[in-house]
């Protein structure tokens, strides 16, 4: 039995060597050529000093380069700590500096995005010839970390999650991927993300081909031809997007065995289109979080299938157990809300460097082993009739944004320091049904604040999915009787533009403003308003596109709308 990630790889690795493992747009390498361009890459890094507890960041565009460095620094001895490359210049420096990292794997395309403090820069396009192409002898305990991949975090700064070999191996090889519906995946997550775990490792643990999705924000049509050209049978795709295949596209699927959703609230309405139209797909919802490895439940959803008020998220997955319990960490009847927590296989180390957060969220376990923790998710849930997990709502002031999760807090520390603001605070609002953006609310030491100067502030320093979509001046932050935010008081937020822009002129900017307005839920646009600046995001992106496509009958990448975001812009585009 392998005791860690790289060693399950070798292993199968020697089962499969003349099989594809890896395929992108730059190469295509079989488990042998995977396994000898790590080995040498394993050896260039422990030249720089990669060893246990010494972190390797990785700053890639999406490539084939992932996967090999991925591997190179488990077999180095280190783990793997993935910056994304749309974080602003700040946050990738303070993840770095608060790792202690002095190893850094780049291309060139993200060379030039900079981490000052880093001591060694590798190149991904580094010739490693005069490497050895045999694995590095190193001894490395099951229960050191594979990787630390950076969350936000409820005090204004990013927390670095600290997983396990043993934990991500029992994700990889969890019985629930035997349905050999998983040979072929597509790479389509941030490699920072979570989820990128199951792309990357559930295939190349039994024999699979990792297929990788291009660099840049895809667009529905572009997904549908990656599923059908590489034979895709197994897909992750977040609640968001896939309620937006479902209602736009759900034959773009066909083909695929098995699509994973979760990280958010999954419509039961999409679920039942997107088998309407493909009976023999199976949907697999999940639920979990990075603290747990990735997933921590899973509910298979097959034809027929008749849509209910909720679709549960089933049942652990193995070695997991599950609590609900209430404020005294005692077990709820079923049926009734309490807040979940994880137990057993898959609970991460922590966070790195900060054992006071960790003491928070990561508790003693009174229903595991002497020494055993668990994970307070944070979740209320209700255990039903038939022993699945029901997602009920939130106990804390984490939200999920586009399939990624969101503190709060972090949001407000961002904004809190721009002058001459008193108070701010930050809420998810659901616009329509499984449209929830972000809105900040902003009380003025006096006069009235710049909220354009606002926003860049935050757009310097946060991810874009952490930018609020509206910013609402008021003249106090409404509170409860025992002193807390009253979120119902707060007014709803209006996604206007103050009407100084120009109305549209000719049937092509027309059509545009009339695509746009529909989408986003507006009356009125301007041809110089900002599809972003109006409340816009990607997954409402995506819809765009298609409108228009649908209006005008022409195709645009979604790229060029995130490069040119008006009306005025994309009908000179036109």
């Amino acid at each position: 039995m392998s005791r860690s990630v790289h060693e399950a790889f070798s292993a199968q690795a020697a089962r499969t060597p003349d099989v594809v493992a890896v395929s992108g747009s730059d190469r295509t390498l079989t488990y042998r050529e995977l396994d000898e361009r790590a080995n040498r890459l394993a050896h260039r890094l422990a030249g720089l000093g990669a060893g246990p507890d010494v972190p390797v960041a990785v700053l890639l565009q999406r490539s084939t380069d992932v996967v090999v460095t991925f591997l190179a620094a488990l077999k180095a001895g280190s783990f793997y700590q993935p910056i994304h490359s749309a974080y602003p210049a700040d946050r990738r420096q303070w993840i770095v500096d608060h790792s202690k990292a002095t190893i850094l794997v780049t291309d060139e395309a993200s060379k030039g995005l900079g981490i000052p403090s880093v001591a060694d820069v590798v190149l991904a396009s580094e010739d490693l010839s005069d490497q050895p192409a045999t694995a590095p002898a190193v001894t490395l305990d099951e229960n050191a970390p594979a990787y630390v991949m950076y969350t936000s975090g409820s005090t204004g700064e990013p927390k670095g999650v600290a997983v396990r070999h043993t934990d991500a191996l029992a994700l990889a090889l969890d019985s629930t991927w035997d349905t050999g519906n998983h040979e072929r995946v597509l790479l389509i997550a941030p490699h920072a993300f979570n989820v990128s775990t199951y792309e990357i490792w559930v295939p190349l643990l039994h024999g699979g081909t990792v297929f990788v999705a291009p660099e840049g924000k895809l667009d529905i049509p572009t997904l549908g031809a990656l599923l059908a050209e590489h034979a895709i049978t197994g897909v992750h795709l977040t609640a968001g997007l896939f309620r937006v295949v479902a209602e736009e596209a759900p034959e773009s699927l066909a083909g695929v065995r098995e699509v994973l959703t979760g990280g958010d609230v999954i419509a039961p309405t999409a679920v039942a289109r997107v088998l309407e139209v493909n009976p023999d797909l199976t949907v697999r919802a999940m639920y979990g979080a990075t603290e747990g490895t990735v997933f921590s439940t899973n509910a298979a959803i097959r034809a027929p299938y008749t849509p209910g008020p909720v679709v549960p998220v089933g049942r652990a997955m193995d070695g997991v157990e599950l609590h609900v319990l209430d404020e005294r960490l005692d077990p709820v009847p079923d049926g009734t809300v309490g807040e979940l927590y994880f137990g057993g296989v898959g609970v991460a180390l922590g966070y790195a460097g900060r054992p006071d957060l960790t003491g928070e969220r990561f508790v003693a376990d009174p229903f595991g082993a002497p020494g055993s923790r668990m994970y307070r998710t944070g979740d209320l849930v209700r255990r039903t009739p038939a022993g699945e997990i029901e997602f009920v709502g939130r106990a804390t002031d984490q939200v999920k944004i586009l399939g990624f999760r969101v503190e709060l807090a972090e949001i407000e520390a961002a904004i809190a320091g721009h002058p001459g603001l008193a108070d701010v605070a930050v809420i998810a609002r659901e616009v329509k049904a499984g449209d929830v953006r972000l809105v900040a609310y902003l009380v003025a030491e006096s006069g009235e604040p710049d909220t354009g100067a606002i926003r860049e502030r935050v757009r310097s320093r946060l991810p874009e999915y952490m930018l609020p979509a509206a910013f609402v001046v008021v003249d106090r932050l409404p509170l409860t009787a025992n002193g807390k935010l009253d979120r119902a008081a707060l007014p709803q937020p209006e996604f206007e533009t103050a009407g100084a822009s120009r109305a549209p002129s000719g049937p092509k900017e027309e059509a545009l403003c009339r695509a746009f307005s529909e989408v986003l839920g507006i009356e009125e646009v301007g041809v110089d308003d900002s599809f972003f600046d109006l409340g816009g995001h990607s997954l409402l992106a995506m819809r765009l596109l298609n409108r228009i496509r649908a209006e005008l009958g022409v195709e645009l990448k979604i790229n060029t709308l995130f490069d040119t975001p008006t009306v005025a812009g994309l009908a000179q585009v036109l």
